[in-house]
């Protein structure tokens, strides 16, 4: 097999991983999405060290060992993500992202006037 086959393949899972965080909106849907981009990176890993050992003539197989780790770091790593949306779909209802921006207590409409302060001291020096 050609090295440019799990290549072009490897692009397009990242290429489509990359739009799925981009253009979600959904939390899970974007860790998903991290998810396959991360499966394009191994994809990579696998295929390049089957075409280096076949060149060197090397049993090492340091590729695959470094999938192993990127498998258990992205199973670790969507276990915390998922515990997280789960939280704040639990606190806020929603697992949106853009309704997820104001992450203060309050709300915006809460907030103290800034420029009151100033036209308080306008008005005591005139």
């Amino acid at each position: 097999m050609h090295l440019a086959y799990p290549a072009v393949l490897s692009a397009l899972l990242f290429c489509t991983g990359l739009y799925g965080v981009l253009a979600r909106r959904n939390a899970i849907l974007v860790l998903m999405s991290v998810e396959l981009m991360l499966n394009a990176v191994n994809l990579n890993l696998v295929a390049f060290d089957v075409w280096l050992s076949r060149a060197a003539e090397e049993a090492l197989h340091s590729g695959q060992a470094l999938t192993l780790f990127t498998i258990a770091i992205a199973a670790a790593e969507i276990g915390i993500g998922l515990a997280i949306v789960l939280a704040v779909h639990r606190n806020r209802g929603t697992a949106d992202i853009d309704k997820l921006r104001d992450t203060a207590e309050g709300h915006e409409s809460e907030a103290p006037d800034v420029q009151a302060p100033v036209e308080e001291k306008a008005e005591a020096t005139a």
